[in-house]
């Protein structure tokens, strides 16, 4: 395609995607009462005895609710966004490895909500836990809404783009961009970077948070490199563990 029909294809499909996610935030505007209760409700538990939201400016209350319904509308049309981006790079893939596609979106859609539902389960309230304990033994704890919830739907994005690391590690494997042995080979630098990475993404800044998603990115890269050579093996042989691309290539054809 020439360069000005894929700036059109790729405002086409932005457009879908901005439609879409302004549609549905301005539905589930009305409903944001219900869903910061819903958002709330595994860290009240943890915080304490008598905890309530504050808004502490006229605007807040508006504001935070604009948040939560883009944030909801954002997790409700995430296969529309996730189709749309794989659309857009359709074109460039060859006929046998268009038949990923839909296996695929269905992974990263699957993968993020996972990752999103272990965050208001585990990482949320382990977190504000901690935190709330840091305080209680000296000052009383004023529940900023603004404050509180900025946090946990960063926790939930950050927690479902972490979940989608398996996917990036099995295809980099068994497309030989990276070999199985230079993953297995590398493993420390590689921890060292997750540990790295999972400290500057948490929001919070607290520890428990830091070290949950480490030991889960660590037991997904583990998971996935498992399924990658299982793959590898079966469809190439357990030489093919240290093929580079080019190797590949020639095998292939």
């Amino acid at each position: 395609m020439p360069l000005m029909d894929h700036l059109s294809e790729l405002r086409r499909r932005l457009t879908i995607i901005i439609v879409s996610l302004f549609l549905t935030a301005v539905v589930v505007y009305f409903a944001t009462p219900s869903l910061i209760d819903i958002l709330m409700d595994p860290i009240m538990k943890v915080l304490p005895e008598g905890t309530e939201l504050t808004v502490l400016t006229i605007l807040g209350g508006f504001t935070i609710r604009i948040k939560v319904a883009f944030f909801f509308g954002a997790i409700m049309c995430t296969p529309i966004i996730i189709w749309e981006i794989m659309g857009f790079f359709l074109p460039a893939l060859k006929p046998n490895e268009r038949r990923w596609v839909i296996p695929t979106v269905a992974a990263m859609v699957a993968l993020f909500y996972i990752g999103m539902a272990f965050a208001y389960a585990v990482a949320q309230s382990a977190a504000f836990g901690w935190l709330a304990d840091q305080i209680i033994d000296f000052a009383n704890l004023i529940a900023d809404a603004e404050d509180y919830l900025n946090i946990m739907m960063l926790l939930e994005i950050g927690f479902g783009i972490a979940f989608e690391l398996p996917l990036v590690i099995f295809y980099l494997s068994i497309l030989h961009i990276v070999p199985y042995s230079t993953f297995r080979k590398n493993w420390r630098y590689i921890y060292v970077a997750l540990l790295a990475i999972c400290g500057v993404v948490t929001p919070d800044g607290s520890p428990v948070t830091m070290l949950i998603m480490f030991a889960m990115m660590l037991a997904l890269y583990e998971i996935s490199l498992a399924v990658a050579r299982f793959v590898i093996t079966r469809r190439d042989g357990k030489a093919a563990l240290k093929w580079s691309r080019e190797e590949y290539a020639e095998h292939a054809e």
